[in-house]
């Protein structure tokens, strides 16, 4: 006798509504199970497999939760009854709290009922009986190692209805909206299903001799990826602190180069140099580099101090570089000279910091004794690879199957959650697909419809995180693949109880995993108590639903939940763009009407759209309502483009 891992001690079952046990038995034996006086029965099946459902119950436990057989017998202690939600999507739902900001006492004080169960299930073609994982109580600890998005959701739920409060975290990075749908969703959609046809053909059956196929990411980062062809820039000097850069480039940092420039993926070298305060003379240093993408060996006055290889694991490209410089590193005049060599096999390359955490400062002194490394830096160009392209799908024939084949991750970690009781599910995902806006607003709706079939407990709320800010801001309106995904997320919101929690004012230029998961994550509880729960308040910014052509050559703008419509600064509405007949669009004037946004521009007298906050980082876009929420980037029209 053996209850499934997901009902075993300290786990949170959903109240108010029927409760699915399940687990294994002898076969054809008669299985008891009891929780908080309610009593199940049912028949194993001749595999030993069996499932019931237990009368709905109200918030509260502990309890014990007894299954028994006449072979056995099995008991889950410390049960909770409350409100359990589904955390899933890619790294920014998986991001760790401890790694997110703010991490202060409110962040890390403990929720002994609220309870986090992490999906550890690698990615497996073959549907999975079951998931690992394991209840873990929200101490301190264990609150540091999940999701720091759901951690503040469950958080302020849990506040608010003073009820206890299960989490399953079963996020992966990296992975688009493909791998998380079943199989049958995906044949219904008429593009994906021969992208489905053609991966189980080249899954299923030999391919040719002379293809190369890579069973995952890392096999490729090992095998395929271009290959240092050795350190000629060490061999030159370029290390030394005398050596003289004065011809070198300069470059201002932290940045990807491929916003300054440089397309290619590499080697480059950057130096800088700077004197330290005399006080400092005789102090071991430290020295903060900020993150590093992907791989870095780093020297101060020609000595090497540290660095991040492939050996470091898969994410050395956003770990931060701390190195200590012990005293004696410093020339008698305080002169440090800092020479760092970065690789980058793939995708961007640079050192991206943020620029809080570029630095200089004597070993375990206050924030006030900082150096700060920002700004311009000397650089030059030891080794171009080119643009490397990842390979693209990559046929996992191996143990560890690629996570982002067609409805592995669905296999692997969603259905085997099935028909688990749960209140919702929190999505945060759609980086991985940001270049395929079309196939996103087809596929998302299909994917909340698909897990509401497979649960089979109606339209439970689906909230999902629209994408934040990101990359460099641009001065003029141009096409935008990270804008048209963030339609595409608004877009589902006409299904039933699908929700949104914006997040285009909290992202980072330069760092796709932005560190401010507490506003994302209560933002989602915002929706779910108005929406989900019936609390009072508005359970988003403004949401665009509509627009009328006016008199004059000015377009209305109406909104949902836009009361109290105003600017976050006081200032006229900015990023706002108008489009001419011919579908060019230029920066608009507009104003603020009742709960009404009004655009127009003095020289167009017959416009065609309006967008608003349409970019990949719409620096500045200031829109929000009564609530402080910011008003979701839109557009009125539904052009290619």
């Amino acid at each position: 006798m053996r209850l499934a891992s997901l009902f075993h001690d300290h786990a949170v079952l959903q109240r108010d509504q029927l409760i699915p046990v399940w687990g294994t038995a002898g076969p054809n034996e008669l299985v008891t199970v009891t929780l908080a006086g309610q009593i199940g029965r049912v028949i194993a099946n001749a595999e030993g497999c069996w499932l019931l459902r237990l009368p709905p119950q109200p918030a509260g436990g502990p309890f014990e939760l007894v299954a028994e057989s006449p072979t056995g017998l099995d008991i889950a202690h410390d049960i909770l009854i409350g409100e359990v939600w589904i955390c899933s999507g890619q790294s920014n739902m998986e991001w760790k709290l401890a790694d997110s900001k703010p991490l202060n006492e409110a962040a890390v004080s403990a929720l002994p009922n609220v309870r986090m169960f992490n999906v550890t299930n690698p990615p497996r073609v073959v549907r999975q009986g079951g998931v690992s994982g394991h209840w873990a109580v929200g101490t301190s600890e264990a609150l540091l190692g999940f999701s720091g998005v759901g951690c503040w959701f469950a958080r302020k739920i849990q506040g608010e209805l003073g009820v206890p409060v299960g989490l399953i975290g079963t996020a992966l990075g990296g992975t688009r909206i493909q791998a998380w749908m079943s199989r049958e969703a995906l044949m219904q959609d008429p593009v994906v299903s021969h992208e489905v046809r053609h991966y189980e053909e080249r899954l299923y059956f030999p391919k040719s001799e002379s293809e190369k196929h890579y069973s995952n990411f890392a096999e490729w980062e090992a095998c395929g990826a271009p290959q240092d062809t050795g350190n000629r820039g060490l061999a030159e000097g370029w290390a030394a602190g005398d050596f003289y850069d004065g011809a070198w480039q300069l470059m201002s940092l932290p940045n990807r180069w491929q916003d300054q420039g440089h397309a290619a993926n590499g080697v480059l070298w950057f130096r800088h140099v700077l004197t330290i305060p005399s006080a400092w003379f005789g102090e071991d240093l430290e020295l903060h580099l900020g993150a590093v993408d992907k791989h870095d060996d780093t020297w101060v006055n020609g000595v090497w101090a540290g660095g991040l290889s492939w050996e470091a694991g898969p994410n050395t490209w956003l770990t931060q570089r701390v190195y200590s410089i012990p005293a004696h590193l410093v020339d008698k005049e305080g002169r440090v000279c800092i020479s760092v060599r970065v690789r980058s096999h793939v995708f961007h390359g640079g050192l991206t910091g943020p620029v809080g955490e570029m630095y200089l400062t004597p070993l375990g002194a206050p924030e006030s004794e900082r150096l700060s490394l920002a700004g311009a830096w000397r650089y030059a160009v030891e080794q171009n690879w080119g643009v490397v392209l990842p390979p693209g799908i990559m046929w996992g024939t191996g143990g560890e199957h690629n996570a982002n084949s067609l409805a592995i991750l669905y296999e692997s970690r969603i259905a085997p959650l099935v028909p688990y009781g749960i209140r919702g599910v929190l999505w945060y995902q759609g980086e991985s697909n940001a270049s395929e806006a079309d196939e996103y607003r087809r596929l998302l709706p299909s994917m909340i419809r698909d897990w509401r079939r497979a649960w089979g407990q109606g339209d439970f709320p689906f909230l999902q995180v629209q994408l934040a800010n990101f990359k460099s801001p641009v001065s003029n309106h141009c096409r935008s693949e990270w804008a048209e995904l963030r339609d595409a997320q608004a877009a589902a919101l006409s299904e039933p109880k699908v929700g949104m929690a914006v997040a285009i004012d909290v992202g980072d230029a330069l760092d796709i995993h932005p560190r401010d998961k507490r506003s994302v994550g209560l933002r989602l509880a915002q929706w779910a108590l108005a929406e989900a729960y019936g609390r009072e308040g508005l359970p988003s910014g403004p949401i665009y639903a509509g627009s009328t052509a006016e008199a004059g050559g000015r377009i209305r703008i109406r909104f949902r939940h836009g009361q109290g419509l105003r600017t976050r600064d006081g200032l006229p509405p900015s990023h706002v763009a108008i489009a001419r007949q011919n579908r060019t669009f230029e920066w608009a004037q507009s104003m603020i009407e009742g709960e009404t946004l009004v655009v127009w521009h003095p020289e167009i007298s017959f416009p065609m759209a309006v967008r608003y906050a349409w970019a990949d980082n719409p620096e500045g876009c200031n829109l929000i309502n009564v609530a402080g929420l910011p008003a979701a980037p839109f557009r009125t029209d539904s052009w290619q483009s």
